[in-house]
């Protein structure tokens, strides 16, 4: 069965729903579904923790929502993919910032001719799980982007607008401790 839209579970007024336990008695969903998002860290980390990229470049809302593991994982690949292919994999830093922990949940309904027979309506409606999503609050940063070039990034973001369901701003950091890169230690 194909997903739902994004609108019915983007905005996030609810409660965090993540009742997961090592002990099965005390969990409210048996079986959790996974994050379809791989990865969370990518490009040249150690660069990154010695301070060697120029520009630190941030993702940030600009209001409360909830984000699927699907969209976080597009977003990932589309620019994980140019920066790879732009810079190569050791000029640059991604990170992504927010994990899906909350599961969502969906009460199926049938619809057309003698659907009113098969259903149970609001009797146990607790629903089947359908995916998880990551809940952002406002001005909390989804992706972080270091590197030596601002210009490539801010292309990047805002193609990715689209698949992500909320507005967003561009922070551009620059580091203060920037440490450029001796050509002794690219050798190594």
């Amino acid at each position: 069965m194909a997903l739902r839209k994004a609108k019915c579970y983007s905005k996030a007024k609810e409660v965090p729903y993540t009742r997961k336990s090592k002990k099965k008695t005390k969990n409210f969903i048996k079986a959790p579904p996974v994050s379809k998002v791989v990865k969370f860290t990518m490009g040249n980390k150690k660069r990154f923790e010695n301070n060697q990229f120029k520009y630190v470049i941030d993702l940030v809302t600009n209001e409360r929502v909830q984000m699927r593991d699907n969209s976080i994982e597009a977003c990932r690949l589309n620019i994980n993919r140019h920066l790879e292919k732009e810079l190569g994999r050791q000029n640059f830093y991604f990170q992504i910032r927010v994990y899906p922990h909350h599961i969502l949940r969906e009460n199926k309904m049938l619809t057309g001719a003698g659907a009113d027979r098969m259903q149970t309506g609001m009797k146990q409606s607790f629903g089947k799980t359908v995916g998880v999503a990551a809940q952002i609050k406002k001005g909390q940063a989804i992706f972080t982007v270091a590197l030596d070039v601002s210009q490539k990034i801010i292309k990047l973001f805002k193609a990715n607008k689209s698949k992500i369901p909320c507005r967003t701003s561009i922070v551009i950091k620059e580091n203060k401790n920037y440490k450029p890169i001796s050509h002794d230690e690219d050798e190594e």
